[in-house]
């Protein structure tokens, strides 16, 4: 998601699966050493923890701002802004390769072989998501063209709400107080920025242009929420297994088809014959739009290293819910550098935001309590 939070593939899991607060042991593989479920957390787990955080938070929120920055410098083709997106994609090719590197020396060979996975239907299933990736970083894109991007930013935090509605259909997930609750806060943020005007802001951009955009930003966010359902559909019905390595297989190859259809659409579009002359008239100079679009790139990346360090070490849900978390840190940071206006409709909005992930975030906390306490009469009784 090249949105604030989205950083593909956090894959959600059903309700009764989640684990926030404890170590996810890795399913049964030969090439995946599960991860110790000690009551008393080591200070390693603990520091992974803190340091996937910071790289997913710090991740999304520095490429959110440089992409505002590519447009307010003078940029203007959204298929760039798109590609950038997943085209740093290699980068996760180094984590692969240290995990698999780490893993080869402790292999443990366990009781149950791997399932086997049908190569054509798998690849299948990346094609196509990697296409509604594309579509949806398009989607993105011309969101953060077209609103400032603190408004652009807590409409992504609606993200959440959506999740929770495709969960309850696709992934049988319930649809609890808690979880209404911050449905209905997350939904009422976005449409107070819908129906205000002051959240345009100071630019040149047309309120025609504003609705689309706030429309579209609202459309990628229900399609971002949309591919996680699909995504823990394709590892509960195919893949059958959640590791480390399968999470950033899939991560690797639907950003790489994602990528691919990105090329397609710059030369198709013809913005390819653009590229040039934007980047001549780059305002901050040469340098700095090819820097602009390279970090744009690898901190997407950052972020997703942290997304896929947490759903491994924590669980995926918690991964998704910390992503949301950066929503209304970055609006602090547009009023700082870019100098959005936050109005008190703006600030309602945030609050609102904020109180919408917490009352989540607690419901995570309620079913991780009682996934412990099911695991230890479980084991009292065995």
């Amino acid at each position: 998601m090249s949105n604030p939070g989205r950083v593909s593939l956090c894959i959600m899991e059903e309700e009764d699966e989640v684990q926030p607060y404890s170590s996810k042991a890795a399913t049964s593989s030969t090439h995946e050493v599960p991860i110790q479920n000690s009551p008393v957390k080591s200070w390693q787990w603990w520091l992974m923890v803190g340091v996937n955080m910071f790289f997913l938070i710090a991740g999304q929120t520095a490429s959110t701002l440089l992409g505002r920055f590519y447009y307010n410098q003078g940029g203007n083709s959204k298929w760039m802004s798109t590609f950038v997106q997943t085209a740093g994609f290699p980068v996760l090719f180094i984590a692969l390769f240290l995990f698999r590197s780490k893993t080869s020396s402790t292999q443990t060979v366990t009781s149950s072989p791997a399932p086997t996975i049908s190569i054509p239907k798998i690849t299948l299933i990346y094609v196509v998501l990697g296409l509604i990736i594309a579509a949806d970083d398009l989607m993105y894109s011309y969101g953060l063209l077209y609103l400032p991007v603190s408004t652009y930013s807590l409409i992504c935090a609606s993200q959440l709400a959506f999740n929770a509605v495709f969960s309850y259909f696709l992934n049988a997930q319930k649809f609890t107080p808690l979880i209404f609750n911050s449905v209905v806060l997350l939904t009422f943020s976005a449409s107070l920025l819908g129906v205000d005007e002051d959240s345009q802001g100071t630019t040149s951009i047309s309120h025609g242009k504003y609705i689309l955009g706030f429309l579209l930003t609202l459309g990628a966010s229900a399609t971002y929420s949309l591919i996680l359902s699909l995504m823990q559909v394709t590892f509960e019905k195919v893949i059958k297994r959640e590791t480390f390595s399968v999470v950033l297989n899939m991560q690797i190859y639907t950003a790489l088809v994602a990528t691919l259809a990105s090329l397609v659409g710059l030369f198709a579009s013809g913005e390819w014959m653009t590229l040039q002359g934007e980047m001549h008239a780059f305002q901050s100079g040469k340098l700095s739009y090819v820097m602009t679009l390279l970090w744009t790139a690898i901190s997407w990346q950052v972020a997703s290293v942290g997304v896929v360090g947490l759903i491994f070490v924590v669980s995926s849900l918690f991964s998704n819910v910390i992503s949301t978390l950066a929503l209304p840190i970055i609006p602090v940071f547009a009023v700082i550098f870019f100098h959005d206006k936050m109005d008190g409709v703006k600030i309602i909005a945030m609050l609102m935001a904020i109180w919408g992930f917490m009352s989540y975030g607690h419901q995570l906390y309620v079913d991780g309590k009682k996934g412990r306490k099911t695991t230890v009469s479980v084991e009292e009784t065995s």
